[in-house]
């Protein structure tokens, strides 16, 4: 079929109404004077976009979709400058949105890791000592040696790491093994020591100082008792020259990594704002940035009038970035209104801000046009979020806030009712239900059937979104997905089959459910023409392997704005 015949054909299809929506968007961007950039066909296109479910192909101009539609007809849009990729029946999906992402870097690049930071594997204790030892070799005596990505449960010895352990690294050196999780450290006597810690020191609010059987400190801490020992000792000093090209090759780095795993867009929790230009500038950024802001970055927004929203397509400034109202769900530090079970005294978890402290700084920031954001796990911790963001949103009423709280794991039916209320945009660990499965255990399958409440949250209306909340998390949405539909973990067992979800709203949470969490959906999250070109080529189909496999399927190709930015 020649290029001008296809053309003519799309517009009478059109104009006839023959051929629906979609064939009318084709026809659209076919009047368009230029040939496209970029035609895609042969391929099974999962667009998430409910106009045009599935497609074969579709053309890209300007960096967005113009064209959607059938293999035929999107030929027709090809001319001599026209690049060409033949799928070969291959399935294409929109780029992967991860809404909740540390982005450490510079930990990857730089830090001993004691712990694999991408998927299920199990250490020895000795392999953790022996890395920190090498370490400390490198070190001069009374400066930290640290290792990371550490978790409590995957690890061959069947037991907790201890303070005992810890010293056999060095009795010179403060010592701390950081839980990928974030809310608790395991550290040597000398780190202890020079914190000013002993087993008579009373816990701070906000965290513990754990202690054995008899009385003794084993070396875990949790939470806010972390800062008391970690302002202890001395670390590396870089120069403000050295830091930021640390931070510049740190986040290249990362970039690499989330666009290898088909991440074309993520939500980074602070970080380094200018080095992030900078990484953008000389090319080296793969991925598009909402950037969540705390500190000096947010009071200068406060102070100058700065929303959300501002920025570009690459960078922009998204929501506040997580303020922390709870503890961890895979440290068991979340603050639960029922005890831990089998807990001995009894305990429900940490709350590391006052109700009165949260209420302040939801409104001052609600009232400057900024998007809220907390991190809270358990019920207690979502209810004293919500009675915040809805005193705030009473006192300057604002619409379509979109208020989101980060993890948001244990809910109940008035819970979600609130929600709803609010449009709240919750970004659940996604990754969590194959990773982290060990630990479901320690919750029962009963609180199981309320966490990481997928499908209560789509049955109610909510847009749930995808939050790895790497490093805790692996951030593989092919992860992410397999666990949302199964709620199988990598040991077999599963938890909390009540919230199991389809493939196609597991895909819809992974984007379009992630652009709308930032006020982005009419840009991004679907195949759609007019949104950007940033889509996903996959070996196989997400529907048709085995579900246990879905996270084993080869990512072909990662496209960011019609660019392809990562090829196997």
């Amino acid at each position: 079929m020649n290029q001008t015949y296809s053309r003519r054909r799309l517009a009478s299809l059109a104009a006839a109404g023959i051929a629906g929506a979609s064939w009318q968007r084709i026809a659209k961007a076919a009047e368009a004077p230029a040939d496209a950039d970029l035609v895609v066909f042969n391929a099974k296109v999962y667009t998430v976009d409910p106009n045009t479910p599935k497609a074969e192909a579709f053309a890209v101009k300007a960096g967005r979709f113009s064209a959607v539609g059938s293999t035929e007809d999107i030929k027709g849009l090809i001319g001599k400058a026209t690049r060409t990729y033949d799928a070969k029946q291959m399935t294409v999906v929109p780029g992967f949105i991860d809404c909740h992402n540390h982005a450490p870097g510079e930990t990857l690049l730089y830090e001993v890791l004691v712990g694999n930071p991408y998927v299920a594997e199990f250490v020895t204790i000795a392999s953790i000592v022996d890395k920190l030892r090498a370490k400390a070799q490198q070190t001069p005596p009374g400066t930290w040696v640290e290792g990371f990505f550490f978790d409590d449960t995957k690890v061959k010895d069947n037991r907790q790491l201890n303070i005992h352990d810890l010293d056999q690294v060095s009795k010179d050196h403060p010592v701390a093994v950081h839980h990928r999780g974030g809310h608790t450290a395991y550290y040597n006597s000398k780190a202890l020591e020079l914190g000013d810690v002993n087993k008579s020191t009373p816990n701070p609010p906000g965290g513990t100082f754990d202690k054995d059987a008899n009385g003794e400190l084993t070396g875990r801490v949790t939470d806010r008792a972390m800062e008391v020992v970690d302002k202890a000792g001395h670390r590396a000093v870089f120069t403000a020259e050295q830091t930021l090209q640390r931070n510049r090759d740190s986040l290249a780095y990362i970039s690499k990594q989330f666009v290898r795993y088909g991440l074309t867009t993520v939500h980074h929790e602070d970080g380094d704002l200018f080095a992030l230009q900078q990484v953008r500038a000389r090319g080296d950024l793969k991925h598009r940035v909402s950037y969540e802001m705390s500190g000096k970055v947010l009071e200068a927004m406060i102070s100058s009038g700065i929303t959300s929203g501002f920025g570009d397509e690459w960078i922009r400034l998204g929501a506040t970035s997580e303020f922390t109202v709870d503890g961890s769900f895979s440290e068991r530090t979340m603050a639960l209104s029922k005890p831990y079970p089998g807990r001995t005294p009894p305990y429900q978890g940490n709350l590391t801000e006052s109700q009165d402290e949260l209420n302040a700084w939801a409104e001052r920031v609600h009232r400057a046009g900024i998007q809220m954001n907390c991190h809270a796990n358990g019920d207690v911790a979502i209810d004293r979020v919500l009675t915040a963001y809805e005193r705030a949103q009473q006192l300057f009423p604002r619409s379509d806030a979109r208020p989101k709280i980060t993890h948001c794991t244990l809910i109940n039916d008035d819970l979600v009712r609130r929600m709803k209320a609010l449009d709240v945009v919750p970004a659940p660990f996604t990754s969590y239900a194959y990773y982290n499965s060990d630990k479901f255990h320690f919750y029962g399958e009963e609180t199981m059937k309320h966490c990481m409440a997928f499908r209560t949250f789509l049955d109610a209306g909510i847009r749930v979104a995808a939050g790895s909340d790497f490093d805790p998390g692996p951030f593989d949405p092919r992860m992410g997905i397999q666990g949302m539909v199964t709620r199988i973990g990598w040991n077999g067992e599963t938890w909390g089959a009540n919230q199991r979800v389809s493939v196609d709203e597991a895909l819809r949470i992974n984007t379009l459910n992630g652009a709308y969490n930032s006020h982005e959906e009419a840009i991004k999250g679907s195949i759609t023409p007019g949104k950007l070109a940033d889509f996903v080529v996959l070996a196989d189909d997400l529907h048709m392997v085995a579900q246990d496999k879905i996270k084993d399927i080869e990512i072909v190709r990662t496209v960011v704005g019609g660019s392809t930015v990562y090829e196997a």
